[in-house]
């Protein structure tokens, strides 16, 4: 017996050496032990002698090994069954081993229930953390999301404002750019002296070339308008989506934070594996700063373009105004210089009339002259034919009679000159008459070209209704 205590103590205290070979080594001594105590009688007293020494002995080896050592030993254990058997007592050491192989197997079970109460009051409380975690990223994104949509729409907004304003200002330019093509045409009914390219036809055509460049800047400006309203409203509507998506992920995830095992019978047990996310967390996140990023940049760009479109209104009106004083100074020069003119030339139609009536005049005056002219000349006439009457020594040429011839050739001579006097003023007179109906028709022209200019253009042009 000692000598098996002893290679048991060498047994356990080699490294080397298994459970299994323990066992078996066990089993080839008992069975030599067997053999001498079928030979001896029992000694209770004695615990080496007997199944109950036997079982102790063979806990004492086995009694610090795991469940798996214990399963071995009482394969082991079994061995001497037959023995035991055939010295005709029951199988104790047996019996004893499956009492303790199932006091440990309650120690493990004991053992395992807790370990695993603290495993899933861990996982417990660690899914709680993480889906308070996850709640508090949604609610951060969400916010972000939010702050973004707002600042998108507020945008969205002004681009649509100024886009009216650019609608505007194209139905403004449309009517100064007729009234321009109004003001050339009225112009073209002008006296053909008249219808020379001066300063106010220049002028109106470069208005009309100004207002033409605008409208087509303008048409281009509200396309680019147009587009960025579309490209917002698209980044729009993926905010709002994300939005949608994480405050349903939000509620859902919240509503998980606050069930227990009382509010909800999971189905499956705890055997229902979890289904698969469809994206990573990393791209989770991407999808949201993608989003953001792209209303962002949708944001910048309308900024610019606003700035943009700010900045050719109020050129596009700077330009229009100052080409609009540029012609309406153009006119009132034009008008002042053509009122000038026009006096002038009524200055000298007044003095052209006044010479044509004293021509007048004068040519009765020497009309006049002339009747009187040839009555002294009757007068004279008649003496000399009369004095011709006289006796023929009477017939002399006395003083009187040479007076009277003399008066005679004088008063022919006079009334000679007096009808080619009558003949230059008629002939002045005639070009006086073609003078003054120049002149009168450099008036006419005149107070066309004024009345076109001071009535007709002024009037369409006076309310001008360009307003940016």
């Amino acid at each position: 017996m000692l000598y098996l205590t002893q290679s048991v103590y060498y047994l356990r205290h080699v490294a080397c050496v298994t459970p299994v070979v323990i066992a078996t080594t066990l089993t080839g001594h008992i069975r030599k032990l067997t053999l001498n105590v079928r030979s001896m009688t029992p000694r209770p007293s004695n615990r080496w002698f007997g199944t109950t020494g036997l079982r102790d002995l063979f806990l004492f080896v086995c009694g610090n090994f795991n469940r798996q050592d214990l399963s071995v030993g009482t394969r082991a254990m079994s061995a001497l069954k037959p023995s035991l058997q055939q010295a005709g007592e029951p199988d104790l050491g047996h019996i004893q081993a499956m009492l303790n192989h199932h006091e440990l197997f309650r120690g493990e079970c004991k053992r395992l229930i807790v370990e695993t109460d603290q495993v899933c009051a861990r996982m417990h409380d660690d899914n709680v953390k993480h889906l308070d975690q996850r709640v508090r990223e949604i609610q951060f994104l969400r916010k972000e999301l939010e702050l973004k949509l707002e600042e998108l729409v507020v945008e969205i907004d002004a681009l649509l404002n100024i886009k009216s304003r650019v609608m505007k200002a194209l139905d403004a330019c449309k009517e100064p750019l007729r009234v321009a093509s109004l003001c050339l045409e009225e112009r073209r009914k002008r006296g053909p002296s008249a219808r020379l390219h001066d300063d106010v036809n220049a002028e109106l055509r470069k208005e009309k070339l100004v207002l033409e460049e605008v409208t087509v800047l303008l048409e281009n400006v509200e396309k680019q308008i147009t587009e960025q309203i579309r490209l917002n409203r698209s980044a729009k509507y993926r905010l709002e989506k994300d939005l949608t998506e994480k405050s349903t992920a939000e509620n859902i995830d919240a509503s998980c934070l606050l069930m227990n095992v009382r509010s909800i019978s999971l189905p499956g047990g705890s055997n229902a594996v979890p289904p698969s996310l469809p994206v990573a967390q990393t791209q989770w996140e991407n999808i949201s700063n993608l989003n953001l990023d792209k209303a962002e940049q949708q944001r910048r760009s309308s900024e610019s373009l606003r700035v943009l479109v700010e900045t050719v209104l109020q050129q596009t009106t700077a330009d229009i105004q100052k080409q609009v004083q540029a012609t309406t100074t153009a006119f009132q020069l034009n008008i002042q210089q053509v009122k000038s003119h026009k006096l002038q030339i009524e200055e000298k139609l007044l003095k052209v009339v006044a010479e044509i009536n004293s021509q007048q005049k004068i040519r009765e005056d020497l009309q006049v002259s002339i009747t009187k002219k040839q009555e002294l000349l009757s007068l004279a006439q008649a003496r000399l034919a009369l004095r011709r009457q006289r006796p023929g020594k009477e017939q002399c040429r006395d003083p009187a009679q040479v007076q009277i011839s003399a008066h005679v050739q004088q008063l022919t001579v006079s009334i000679n000159k007096l009808h080619e006097d009558v003949a230059r003023s008629e002939h002045e007179q005639r070009a006086l008459v073609r003078c003054q109906v120049s002149l009168q028709e450099a008036v006419n022209t005149k107070a066309n070209c004024l009345y076109i200019d001071e009535v007709v253009c002024k009037q369409l042009r006076e309310p001008f209704p360009y307003m940016v």
